[in-house]
């Protein structure tokens, strides 16, 4: 998946086994250098000043910038197409959008699979996730299986009571928060703990159904804590994605395990723990398969419509001997699952925080979006899916949300499998591929004003009024492009503009001070806000609307 961006910070660790291990590195490097493989020509994209011995470029990706900024000023210097070293292998980085719709146009069958990487060894089923299996039948075949089984259109229309239930859930928890919490004023909640939880919820009910995380359905933080398997399980994927958020030199030099200068103790108990769940999950489902088997109900017609995606791959896994010939099922299934929900909830957590954040800090802007609401839906039904193409400002708001703080700064690397020419430059076989979406979409040459908050460059009459999410705009690709991109958009963006739609029909949000809320962003595999989203929250509908 798109959603695996992972040219992310240098481990602390990392920072200091360089100097240590460089007379062990000695061979290596001389060995590197003699099977470099060297370019056929003369027209090379320009590279960065500065490499260093054994580690490459690998000084410049520490520190406290932000890599995606620190490899975005490089591109004002040395173009939109430029190269890095990382350790003994070349990278491509590309910042503008007519390079990048050469690499998912043109090249795309050239860059469609993936370098691996340590972390997911040890966390994530290796290559049997197929978000980053290296392209070929394995990968064609479970990315066929979850389009059809779960993310197409037809199975989308099935789930949508699912994430219309939590997203209803959910309202009438904050709703009883803020009730309970003052009768004087607005009541200051914490967001982003609020969107992680109604995220996850949602995620896992479509995928593992509705007792994978029991009958517990409060969001309240406190109480989120205090449940065992719910805190459990948001502290694992918290960790994956701390772990999985550090670019390691392990995964450019290979450095022997036993020595676990690189965490892999912590990546190995993080897998442990994502695995106990999700073998608990699908132990669950067997035992229901076989006790429907037992009273001779598994087969009743309509059945296969209340199935969950776990549920599904359990049966295309039983006689799949060409799935089976990479995997066992268990892996498959497991795999897959944990790809899902890890793609699915995260991402659209941070999106959502980020909306509220920038609406609370353009208080002209939420009032545009409320006054929409009223107009179209009024105040006295909620928001329902069919609402959402009449408010053209709320999609407005997404789009610039995703412009501003796409879900991922930096796509996962990618690798070429052959050489291929990009940008004008000569590209050798083997090289890795970086595309900086966060500089693609504050590009000035598209963008006016391009780092200011304008939901109407996307409104009626606005300069991108017909611009798309879905790829199409290769200035605009939140969600990546190409063979690899996100498979899961349409699934995402429902929930997003769902979500934000009920939210800001039955509230209204201020800052809590006369200073903005901090915009500040994590390092991370995910572009996520780094501080908390705490506002001041009121509601504004009928108290009959929360209780329904």
């Amino acid at each position: 998946m798109e959603r695996y961006h992972l040219l992310c910070t240098l481990s602390s660790p990392s920072k200091f086994i360089i100097g240590g291990l460089c007379a062990f590195l000695f061979c290596y490097v001389l060995a590197s250098r003699n099977n470099y493989k060297k370019p056929k020509t003369n027209n090379n994209a320009p590279e960065v000043a500065g490499a260093w011995p054994i580690i490459g470029h690998l000084h410049h990706l520490v520190g406290g910038k932000l890599i995606h900024e620190t490899l975005g000023a490089m591109a004002d210097k040395y173009g939109p197409a430029f190269t890095i070293r990382m350790g003994p292998h070349k990278a491509l980085v590309v910042s503008s959008w007519e390079v990048a719709k050469e690499c998912f146009t043109t090249n795309d069958m050239v860059f469609n699979s993936r370098p691996q990487q340590v972390a997911i060894k040890h966390m994530g089923y290796g290559a049997a996730m197929f978000g980053i299996a290296p392209y070929g039948p394995y990968y064609l075949e479970m990315r066929k299986m979850v389009t059809k089984e779960l993310l197409s259109n037809t199975r989308l229309e099935l789930l949508k009571h699912v994430w219309g239930c939590e997203i209803n859930a959910s309202i009438k928890e904050l709703y009883k928060k803020v009730e309970g919490g003052s009768s004087t004023g607005p009541v200051l909640v914490e967001m982003k703990r609020w969107f992680g939880y109604l995220t996850l919820k949602t995620t896992v009910k479509v995928i593992c159904g509705n007792q994978a995380l029991g009958d517990h359905t409060s969001c309240d933080s406190d109480v989120v804590e205090g449940h065992d398997e719910v805190s459990r399980f948001q502290k694992a994927l918290r960790d994956f994605f701390k772990l999985l958020g550090h670019f390691r030199v392990s995964d450019v030099i290979p450095l022997p395990e036993w020595l676990d200068f690189e965490g892999y103790e912590e990546m190995k108990k993080n897998g442990k723990e994502l695995d106990r769940l999700m073998e608990k999950w699908l132990d669950e489902h067997k035992m229901k398969k076989k006790l429907s088997q037992i009273s001779g109900e598994a087969e009743k017609k309509g059945q296969s419509d209340e199935r969950d995606f776990m549920d599904v791959m359990m049966s295309k896994l039983e006689d799949d001997a060409n799935l089976l010939s990479y995997h066992d099922a268990d892996t498959i299934n497991k795999s897959t699952c944990l790809t899902l929900i890890l793609g699915g909830s995260d991402t659209t957590s941070v999106s959502l925080t980020w909306a509220l954040c920038l609406l609370v800090n353009h208080p002209d802007a939420l009032k545009k979006a409320h006054d929409e609401l009223d107009v179209h839906v009024g105040s006295q039904r909620q928001v329902e899916e069919l609402d959402i193409k009449s408010l053209t400002y709320l999609q407005a708001i997404i789009k610039e949300t995703l412009r501003l703080y796409p879900p991922g700064v930096m796509t996962a690397p990618r690798i070429s499998k052959a050489d291929c020419r990009v940008g004008g430059y000569d590209i050798p076989a083997g090289t890795r591929l970086f595309v900086n979406i966060w500089k693609i979409h504050r590009d000035p040459r598209v963008w006016s004003d391009p780092s200011e908050f304008q939901p109407e460059r996307f409104y009626s009459g606005g300069r991108h009024e017909d611009m798309e999410l879905r790829g199409q705009n290769f200035e605009l690709i939140p969600f990546g492009s190409g063979r690899r991109s996100c498979p899961g958009t349409s699934f995402a963006l429902q929930l997003l503009h769902l979500a934000l739609a009920r939210l800001l029909h039955g509230f209204d949000f201020k800052r809590p001070s006369d200073e903005p809320i901090d915009m500040s962003q994590c390092q991370g595999l995910t572009n996520a806000k780094a501080t908390l989203a705490e506002v001041l929250v009121t509601p504004r509908l009928p108290s009959k609307l929360y209780t329904c």
